[in-house]
């Protein structure tokens, strides 16, 4: 990847609604060589696609929280079931295998408090695979950013 990359990924991070001729415009290359090194980087996985962002509060969900997970065995069988667990809730936003004091380290969104105690409650105190749970409930959110760093 070279210069023209970097500058096309950041122009893209900020609007992935840019047409290749307003990228071109913005980082000094043709709406064409634009168009090819796009279609190059959504090929090779760098580009893994394109969403629109949504406001967690603007949508009903005003609790955000993470919470550590611990398993009760680390055998092939729970990992797996933890895995279908946390790939089929939405309210799972992120999982992480992280080190430290927890296995998993999730970011997860809910209504309300009463609904984050329920899905702690009900989906992840009700596995068998889970030891324990340790919740950390967002006051505020002082900063939120998707987009990767792109300066080289």
């Amino acid at each position: 990847m070279d210069s023209y990359d970097w500058r096309l990924l950041a122009a893209l991070q900020q609007n992935g609604r840019l047409t290749n001729q307003e990228v071109g415009a913005a980082i000094g290359l043709s709406a064409s060589q634009v168009s090819r090194r796009r279609t190059r980087l959504e090929e090779t996985g760098v580009i893994k696609g394109y969403a629109a962002r949504l406001d967690n509060k603007a949508v009903g969900l005003d609790v955000l929280a993470f919470i550590h997970v611990n398993l009760r065995a680390h055998d092939a069988k729970s990992l797996r079931l933890f895995q279908q667990l946390v790939s089929s809730d939405a309210a799972i936003q992120e999982a992480h295998s992280v080190s430290g004091d927890a296995d998993y380290l999730l970011k997860v969104v809910a209504s309300n408090l009463e609904d984050l105690s329920t899905f702690v409650t009900n989906t992840l105190l009700i596995s068998d695979t889970i030891a324990h749970v340790k919740s950390y409930i967002v006051l505020k959110q002082m900063k939120h950013t998707i987009e990767l760093p792109t300066h080289r």
